[in-house]
């Protein structure tokens, strides 16, 4: 092949090319203007819905900073009450265990009271009680006997000497 052959053949690509993408451009071009009419019909809603969208964030700005303040208001609020439940808390704490130390304090006291007063019952009326008893026994042992005017008999002798040993 000659040379101009080959240019020729080079030149022909090129302007092959260069048809290609100018027809590519055209279709680029339609496409644009199709999502440009789509984007104008719908540029009305979006400006309705962005100009509602500045409106509802207006508003809720204005709503953060008017409640801003009172929240944190009342966490403070909130704070001091806790500090006031915790003291009430522990001061009902130490309370209480004071006073289940002196009621086990009386309990003990009248725990005590109560042996005294069993100890003293006992000292003072059964133990004297028990020696009455124990006469009156005696007492009855010997009128028993000396009311028997007749000797014991051999085995009865035996039988008390053996529960006296």
């Amino acid at each position: 092949m000659d040379q101009q052959t080959v240019l020729l053949v080079f030149v022909a690509v090129s302007a092959a090319a260069l048809l290609i993408q100018a027809c590519m451009l055209i279709g680029i071009f339609v496409v644009s203007k199709r999502t440009q009419a789509q984007v104008a019909e719908m540029l009305p809603e979006v400006r309705h819905v962005l100009g509602n969208a500045e409106v509802t964030l207006a508003d809720t700005r204005k709503y953060v900073r008017e409640i801003g303040p009172k929240v944190s208001t009342i966490l403070d609020s909130a704070k001091v009450q806790m500090a006031r439940i915790e003291e009430v808390v522990a001061d009902a704490s130490d309370r209480a265990k004071v006073q289940m130390d002196r009621a086990e304090l009386v309990l003990d006291d009248a725990m005590d009271k109560a042996q005294d007063t069993v100890a003293l019952l006992h000292r003072g009326i059964l133990a004297p009680v028990r020696e009455v008893s124990g006469v009156l026994a005696g007492l009855r042992a010997a009128l028993g006997y000396l009311s028997r005017a007749k000797r014991p008999s051999v085995d009865h002798v035996t039988a008390d000497e053996e529960m006296f040993i």
